[in-house]
């Protein structure tokens, strides 16, 4: 099996070191050809992973035509809001029979597509072909070889098996699940809930309102997986549940680290300018949120969140907003 990871940012340079640990020959895809040289000459990706050496086996080049010559399996790991630009110059270049793997969180502005109805929609490969690898993977950690687990989804069970084999290491260990939507949807939402739970962290808030926006979080994910017709089940596993606690309990979330910033008062300008990787909730939030209201499904958390991203609404009325809302069921809704 060969692969072609496209993206030589943490999670995209991550994921190629798992794949060459599990035997999987793997050529690395980077933006610019300095960046490719560096990595060649170091074995460090020291623009995201610094201190992290990369297998020699790994290969790595800035030539997109390169990169995917003759692969089996091509995974993309860009931001979301620009796979859909790059597809369409790369698609050309993938060869027919390959499989299309998403590592990436978000929903598309505009169209409110998953990544994977973009993958299928530019370059017409079937549902089958296309997969999303997806769960509570903080990149630094997977680096460091510490355990993890993730979910390969696939509506073709063939598929996600031989993509589990392909990135099934001692540390780093693989379910499959068919449920491409759920997977998804929970891979985005997350993002935008861990962008709250940031913000009432950087508040000086506690647990106890930690351990509500996350459970809360969940079910409105959940209504919206429900609506558009993903597994209930889904959201109690690694892609649901698991996903969204790593991202709104640990410093290493940028989505977290986003909204703590927010929460100490500092300026949204002044946020943006100096984070270096892309918190994929900011924009998401805005495509999470259309999404749902083409559906009627209710999703206070991440209304508020996006009024905070999208509308100049300061930090403590957001709270404030949340903390008033009117009592009740816990289960309501679909």
């Amino acid at each position: 099996m060969t692969t072609a990871v496209m993206g030589g940012g943490t999670w995209g340079t991550t994921f190629a070191q798992v794949l060459c640990d599990a035997g999987t020959d793997t050529v690395l895809w980077c933006r610019g050809p300095d960046q490719a040289a560096r990595i060649l000459a170091s074995r460090q990706n020291t623009d995201y992973l610094p201190g992290t050496t990369l297998p020699d086996a790994l290969g790595v080049t800035a030539d997109p035509r390169v990169a995917m010559d003759g692969a089996d399996t091509v995974v993309f790991a860009v931001p979301s809001q620009s796979l859909r630009e790059n597809l369409e110059r790369w698609a050309p270049l993938i060869p027919p029979g390959a499989t299309l793997v998403s590592l990436i969180k978000g929903i598309e502005l505009r169209t409110h597509k998953r990544m994977t109805e973009v993958i299928a929609e530019v370059t017409g490969r079937p549902a089958g072909q296309i997969a999303v690898i997806t769960g509570p993977n903080l990149a630094h950690e997977i680096a460091e070889r510490q355990y993890a687990a993730t979910v390969v989804a696939c509506t073709n069970p063939d598929t996600a098996e031989r993509l589990q084999r392909a990135c099934h290491t001692s540390y780093f260990r693989p379910y499959t699940n068919p449920d491409v939507i759920g997977c998804e949807l929970g891979g985005s939402v997350k993002n935008v809930i861990a962008l709250a739970v940031g913000i009432a962290v950087g508040m000086g808030l506690g647990d106890n309102t930690r351990a509500m926006l996350i459970t809360r979080g969940l079910a409105e994910t959940a209504r919206l997986g429900a609506a558009l017709g993903a597994d209930q089940h889904t959201f109690a596993g690694l892609a649901g549940m698991g996903d969204l606690v790593a991202t709104c309990s640990s410093p290493l979330s940028r989505n977290r680290t986003f909204g703590e910033k927010l929460g100490r008062g500092v300026p949204m300008a002044e946020v943006m300018a100096n984070t270096n990787q892309v918190a994929e909730g900011v924009k998401s939030s805005k495509s999470v949120l259309e999404l749902a209201a083409s559906r009627s499904v209710e999703m206070p958390i991440t209304e508020v969140v996006a009024a905070v991203m999208y509308d100049g609404l300061d930090v403590g009325e957001a709270a404030q907003m949340l903390a008033s809302r009117s009592a009740k069921p816990e289960r309501y809704g679909v």
